[in-house]
């Protein structure tokens, strides 16, 4: 991760389509730059955050900053249509959709888990989804790197192109799904995971083939979503395994 400084370098960052995670304005900026910069990031679905004096100064560490910070990742990103290519490669290819996680520590240890579970690919969401900030690497212990990620602005898009292209969509949804264990996932799978509070969001559940549930046996009704997200993907290959054993 690294930082551009300034209106005019992070202007410029913006127009040449750098891979752009997330921009930091000192609150109460306003002129034609920092305009131009907040349509543009809006248009490519780049999260801008207004904060304090403190908060700026944290993230700035130092002078000559003309009150605006780009974060720019070096996470090598691919598109969705490299993802399906790639994938339209394996047999039985797993994909993880990542709807709203919104805590770097989870998404860190969400990319560790798929990365072990051999993912094919990752997709996110642009907006509402934490930035691949120094944090999430860290978290991810050096996965994030083996990774092939994909950032979309419409998540409901992406899931009708990948149905498009023969995958199945099994949604995490607690208390509204069959169990984890009863589905078939002898097929190209699309698995979505949601936001630490809310799960995943309507509009996307509706668009899921199915939806699953991890039942629950103690008192606590609900798992962290890195946790689940890790018992449902080795839940997938366990089942695969077994379907070729038997076939």
């Amino acid at each position: 991760m690294k930082k551009i400084y300034g209106k005019k370098p992070v202007l410029e960052a913006i127009k040449a389509g750098n891979t752009i995670d997330q921009i930091y304005i000192l609150y109460n900026q306003h002129s034609r730059a920092v305009n131009e910069i907040k349509k543009l990031a809006k248009r490519k679905g780049i999260k801008i955050s207004q904060v304090s004096q403190k908060k700026f100064n944290q993230l700035a560490g130092k002078d000559n900053t003309q009150g605006i910070i780009a974060i720019v990742s070096e996470t090598k990103l691919f598109s969705l249509d490299e993802i399906i290519e790639e994938a339209s490669k394996i047999e039985k290819p797993l994909l993880l959709l990542i709807d709203s996680v919104q805590d770097p520590h989870n998404l860190g240890a969400i990319f560790r888990s798929a990365e072990a579970a051999g993912v094919n690919g990752v997709i996110i969401t642009t907006r509402n989804t934490a930035p691949l900030s120094e944090t999430v690497v860290k978290t991810s212990t050096g996965a994030i790197s083996h990774l092939k990620i994909c950032r979309v602005n419409n998540l409901v898009n992406s899931i009708k192109q990948l149905k498009e292209n023969g995958f199945w969509i099994v949604g995490s949804a607690l208390g509204s799904g069959k169990s984890y264990t009863e589905i078939d996932y002898s097929v190209p799978v699309a698995l979505v995971v949601g936001n630490e509070e809310k799960g995943i969001r309507k509009l996307v559940a509706e668009n899921c083939d199915f939806l699953v549930e991890i039942p629950m046996k103690g008192k606590i009704q609900s798992l962290n979503v890195s946790v689940a997200t890790g018992i449902l993907l080795f839940e997938i290959l366990r089942r695969r395994e077994n379907h070729d054993s038997i076939n």
